[in-house]
């Protein structure tokens, strides 16, 4: 694990602990991580997670996104967090290593999230955050936009010392309305190609902003605050990982603890209405370090995964 993430698991263990002092004594109950009551189960949409397979790929030590192909089926797209270099690695959904490309034109410094984006013309493309900022000494962020490559048979013997080369990739740098911000979650919506950021806090809600897909801007793009989202955990805004469905009608979040999903009320026809929506929390399974989070192609099914060498995959079907 990178020096980086060993601080920022640092941080978030004392805050955790600080938290659990001051709300024992007001006599609250910790969540455990994962729903254990049955009202909790009850409200679940998704079915208990079930490990589908591992991260085989040495070289995917640290997956800090994912998000599945929509014109690929059964192909999974992932990334290192911080300490790797512009690689993005093919895998299928039990893990098996599918190929690794390096992104051109791009640079990692703290790649946060991965999502994907089918255009009208039904051209598939890889979005990649580099939003990550613990130290909050970045005064903006960047999204790359990369055609999704052609995964092949010829594609699996591909690594990082002998990697793919994508198509050129955009960028568009991003930055906050008077802030700066550190985030870990990057999502794109399936119809208006608008980029949703949500921040990660661990001393209050999240923030929801909003970029639009402007690629070919010269400068700076700056953010719309669109809206908080308290998930129910503690800390409330610590989230790591997210994807919006393809209906658009639906969002999953994720944090260290579990996942949580909002849905738009029906003939809602404003999808920004949706972070005002309480949020369902739901099991994701035993994650050393949850970071990622997708939905399948269809919404039928959820994907998460974790940080660390070989790390499970799960899936989980809603009901």
């Amino acid at each position: 694990m990178s020096k980086r993430n060993i601080a920022k698991i640092s941080v978030f263990v004392i805050s955790i602990l600080c938290a659990a002092v001051l709300l024992a004594v007001c006599g609250y109950v910790w969540p455990s991580g994962r729903p254990t009551s049955d009202a909790d189960r009850a409200r679940s949409p998704y079915s208990v997670p079930e490990t589908v397979g591992r991260i085989e790929s040495a070289e995917i030590k640290e997956s800090s996104g994912l998000a599945a192909s929509k014109c690929q089926p059964g192909v999974l797209w992932t990334h290192n967090d911080s300490g790797d270099d512009a690689f993005i690695y093919a895998i299928d959904v039990k893990g098996k290593n599918l190929g690794t490309w390096r992104v051109t034109g791009a640079k990692n410094r703290d790649w946060e999230d991965v999502a994907e984006y089918k255009d009208a013309s039904g051209q598939c493309y890889l979005y990649i955050g580099e939003t990550g900022n613990n130290d909050l000494d970045e005064q903006r962020a960047v999204v790359y936009r990369v055609k999704e490559p052609a995964v092949t048979d010829a594609a699996r013997g591909s690594t990082r010392k002998n990697p793919l080369q994508t198509e050129p990739s955009e960028s568009v740098r991003v930055v906050y309305p008077g802030t700066r911000e550190n985030a870990e979650t990057l999502m794109v919506h399936p119809k208006t190609g608008d980029i949703y950021i949500v921040s990660k806090r661990f001393d209050g809600p999240a923030t929801v902003y909003k970029v639009p897909p402007e690629f070919d801007a010269e400068g700076d793009v700056t953010a719309s605050k669109i809206a908080e989202i308290s998930v129910p955990s503690v800390p409330n805004g610590l989230l790591t990982g997210g994807d919006i469905g393809q209906d658009g009608m639906r969002v999953v979040l994720c944090d260290y603890a579990a996942g949580y999903e909002l849905t738009l009320p029906a003939g809602d026809t404003n999808f920004d209405d949706i972070w005002k929506q309480q949020p369902v929390r739901f099991d994701l399974g035993e994650r050393k370090v949850g970071e990622s989070v997708a939905y399948s192609p269809d919404g039928s099914e959820i994907f998460a995964g974790s940080e660390g060498k070989n790390s499970p995959i799960f899936e989980l079907r809603r009901k």
